[in-house]
């Protein structure tokens, strides 16, 4: 098995490098805006818009800034395929502008756009940014009637162009039972709130690339990528930043694409995907310990399960399990300048350690894995856009 990551350094709201329904999901973090670090990156498409900022008129600005996301919008409906989804991570804005402090709804505006294209919006995500800030109050502090409720929550808004996704031939069959999830994972992701993810550091010391990409967790594309895609999709991101959506589809088997209109954030990016590999593995790994330890504590609490994976050897708990399994990433080819084929392998069901698979993947035993298994988080450590 194998995969394809390519790259384009060009605005996404021209992707003419991606046909019409050719993309299965979508994963992406736009600029939010509002977000005063992002205000030269949409000004620099609409220069109404510092005009409107320097006026202290944030209904207007609010306005424009979508009004340049819609664009890429209508592109992401035109290139997804029918029962494709676009997974949009987003975080509404509060801003003082002359002496009005007003909450700028960017996750509303977003539905309205997307919904007004032919979207269907299905249940959001909401995940909580953990901070450790010790004063989070906003405004007159411990006198009434003048203090604003912190925002500490970014939305995973979930749409899906047309309906329900088909899967009708014996081989596409095959291949979303080898793409299943875990039953445990499945309860957890597919909760509405996450509350385990923590926020991507944005301090960059002498690199400054983060603080213009507002990289999103690891763990959020990776899960979200194997929530609503199968193994060998094309996985497209209009935002790539400092790649991270292209970074776990790697991981979890799928194809990707994707655009950014700042080359610096992507500088030696083919580096970092093969400087990668090792941690891959210990993503999958940690799956699979993650699963044994809920087996061992089920089965200790008395309850029965009545399946075992075919290629592991594992009990499972559903019928649909009994085919699952997780291709390992174990080299990678850089092809041209913008583009990387990464090479998969499988592990013995002898030892169902990915490890020993990916034995000759560049390991960085002091960033990978788990700090406690039962966290439940795949990859707290790695950051991918550093």
């Amino acid at each position: 098995m194998k995969t394809n990551h390519k790259h384009y350094i060009c605005n996404a709201a021209k992707m003419a490098a991606v046909t019409d329904g050719s993309v299965n999901l979508v994963v992406t973090s736009p600029p939010y805006p509002m977000i005063d670090m992002w205000d030269e990156i949409f000004s620099h498409q609409d220069r109404k818009i510092e005009k409107a900022l320097r006026k202290s008129d944030g209904s207007l600005a609010f306005e424009l800034m979508h009004q340049v996301l819609d664009r890429i919008w209508e592109e992401v409906f035109r290139v997804l395929s029918p029962g494709g989804f676009a997974c949009i991570n987003i975080g509404d804005a509060t801003r003082t502008l002359g002496d009005n402090f007003a909450l700028y709804p960017n996750h509303a505006r977003i539905l309205n756009a997307t919904q007004a294209l032919g979207f269907t919006a299905l249940p959001c995500i909401l995940w909580r940014k953990q901070t450790n800030a010790p004063n989070k109050f906003m405004g007159s502090g411990m006198l009434p009637a003048g203090a604003y409720v912190t925002l500490e929550h970014e939305y995973i808004l979930i749409l899906r162009k047309g309906g329900k996704r088909e899967f009708t031939s014996p081989a596409t069959k095959e291949n979303r039972r080898q793409s299943a999830l875990f039953w445990e994972e499945r309860n957890q992701w597919f909760s509405d709130i996450w509350m385990d993810l923590k926020g991507t550091r944005q301090a960059m010391g002498k690199q400054k690339k983060r603080n213009r990409s507002g990289a999103f967790p690891f763990e959020l594309a990776y899960r979200l990528i194997n929530m609503y895609s199968v193994k060998g999709d094309l996985v497209l991101d209009p935002f790539l930043g400092t790649g991270t959506t292209t970074l776990a589809a790697m991981a979890a088997g799928r194809n990707s694409t994707g655009y950014e209109i700042d080359p610096s954030l992507l500088e030696n990016f083919c580096d970092k995907c093969r400087d990668s590999l090792g941690h891959f593995s210990s993503v999958i790994q940690h799956r699979i310990d993650l699963h044994n330890e809920f087996v061992q504590g089920r089965l200790a609490a008395g309850k029965p399960i009545k399946y075992e994976n075919a290629h592991y050897g594992f009990p499972v708990v559903t019928r649909q399990e009994k085919e699952l399994v997780l291709n390992i990433p174990v080299s990678a080819e850089q092809q041209g300048d913008e583009n990387m084929v990464v090479h998969y392998s499988i592990p013995s069901r002898e030892t169902a350690n990915t490890a020993t698979a990916a034995q000759n993947a560049p390991v960085v035993p002091e960033i990978c894995g788990a700090k406690s298994k039962t966290d439940g988080l795949l990859f707290p450590d790695f950051d991918p856009a550093s």
